[in-house]
């Protein structure tokens, strides 16, 4: 088949690009460099040069709490233009199935734990995400409308919080579990013995492995055509208290772990119901958070380059 994933060489992309080309299938990785898809030109250029029967919407801009704050305007615009391009441009080829990739951000602040889709407009979003998370809703909006008036098979999925080799590990824009870990490994490279995050450290997230993300796509491409949104995740929380002592177990990091409570915390509490996927296209995640952390941790030691220690003195 011939598919196109849009964020091709981004984190998720790329190990879902792999895993469709070991399938056998024709991949045409999209990225930002090629294609800027906040631009309508751009977007009409890529399909008409990818012509795709399946098309995986993952580009997206993002990061954690400092990057959403630092960026609401353009992760507003930018994510709400790149998913109104890619599903126009889906309707104008007639293609016959498209996979947007939403995200947990788009849920109410105070949603009842565990986060059922149905829950999805009983509030606004926590607010130092909450451009993203709106931008991304209303993908939703848009694909329920084009399967209504156009027949589009567009299906709409909201993976939890994510994790795994090729992650974005940069110091200002990273997610939560990257950021313990260069963190920490950072601090056994130059001798410090102790670090210092965002928080009180009491919120709980949900996370699930980028290999379990990808076979939860790919499953939903192949078995699922509903217009219903759905959660792809664990249905495991863990504070991020307790997630910074595991990664610190993982890492080596025998340092002090501190908390600077000046800055926010973030929605509260994360934990995804996954009955929907199992039901209707039968995910179900496969990798412990334990066994994805030790993969992830011993990726970013064998790509990084260790910091000199002393270095100018």
């Amino acid at each position: 088949m011939r598919v196109l994933v849009t964020g091709g060489g981004g984190f998720v992309g790329s190990h879902l690009t792999e895993c469709l080309e070991q399938e056998g299938h024709d991949v045409v990785s999209a990225r930002r460099a090629d294609y800027d898809l906040t631009r309508p030109d751009d977007a009409a250029r890529l399909f008409a040069d990818a012509a795709p029967e399946l098309v995986f919407h993952l580009a997206a801009e993002v990061g954690g709490i400092g990057a959403n704050r630092a960026n609401p305007g353009r992760y507003w615009y930018a994510n709400l233009m790149m998913g109104a391009h890619v599903l126009e441009q889906a309707r104008v080829h007639g293609t016959p199935k498209l996979v947007l990739a939403g995200t947990i951000c788009a849920y109410p602040k105070h949603t009842p734990v565990p986060f059922h889709e149905d829950d999805l407009w009983s509030g606004y979003p926590e607010e130092t995400n909450a451009p993203y998370g709106v931008a991304k809703k209303a993908l939703l909006v848009g694909a329920q409308a084009y399967r209504e008036q156009y027949g589009l098979d567009a299906v709409y999925l909201l993976p939890v919080n994510l994790y795994g080799p090729r992650d974005n590990f940069h110091e200002t824009n990273a997610h939560v579990i990257p950021d313990l870990i260069r963190k920490m490994v950072e601090a056994q490279e130059e001798g410090r013995d102790e670090i210092v995050l965002w928080g009180d450290g009491s919120p709980t997230r949900e996370f699930l492995y980028v290999d379990d993300c990808v076979e939860g796509l790919v499953r939903a491409a192949e078995r699922y055509d509903g217009a219903d949104p759905v959660n792809l995740g664990t249905g495991e929380e863990i504070s991020i208290r307790d997630l910074a002592e595991l990664v610190a177990e993982l890492t080596g990091f025998s340092g002090e772990i501190g908390w600077d409570t000046s800055k926010p915390n973030g929605q509260p509490r994360r934990r995804l119901d996954t009955s929907r996927a199992e039901e209707l296209f039968g995910f179900h995640a496969q990798v412990p958070l334990r066994e994805g952390l030790e993969r992830t941790v011993a990726w970013y030691r064998s790509t990084r380059t260790p910091a000199r220690v002393g270095h100018g003195r």
